[in-house]
């Protein structure tokens, strides 16, 4: 789970069309790098249809070389509480085993927390959270582990 990138306030525009800062993009590209190096093979990779959201996840496909084709917009993961990002997760197909997926908290709090193994007081923008779980069914997630984090704080 990947937090969008620090935002901009500074538009009179909607939220889900809000652009990523400087900031926001030089984090996104540091998280990104520092999780390529892991190597960690990823299935597949989805992202809130929210400006910010996206590009986001295009500075993370770009880096890590990922098929734009396995990449899919979900206007489920733009929603804040984390119920929705929950049945979004719950209803991802069996073949896939990792999976990225790119939105936006409070909904990323939420379920980190509900689901990892560490208690998290807010996941930073362009926070990425590792979570595992032992089951071949993501329609049977409940809790895992939290396996990484990877804060640009961390980084710096």
């Amino acid at each position: 789970m990947v937090r969008h990138g620090k935002s901009s306030w500074d538009y009179d525009v909607n939220d889900k069309d809000r652009p990523l800062l400087e900031r926001g993009i030089r984090d996104g590209h540091l998280v990104a790098g520092s999780f390529r190096e892991s190597q960690t093979t990823v299935d597949a990779i989805f992202s809130s249809p929210a400006n910010r959201a996206l590009h986001t996840c295009v500075i993370f496909l770009r880096k890590l070389k990922f098929p734009y084709g396995k990449f899919e917009l979900s206007n489920e993961l733009y929603e804040f509480s984390g119920q929705g990002v929950m049945q979004f997760v719950r209803g991802l197909d069996d073949s896939l085993d990792t999976v990225m997926i790119f939105g936006h908290n409070y909904a990323f709090t939420n379920v980190v927390n509900s689901w990892g193994d560490k208690a998290i007081d807010n996941v930073p923008t362009t926070g990425l959270v590792h979570l595992k779980f032992a089951t071949d069914s993501w329609a049977s997630v409940s809790e895992g582990t939290t396996a990484r984090l990877i804060f640009p704080k961390m980084l710096k």
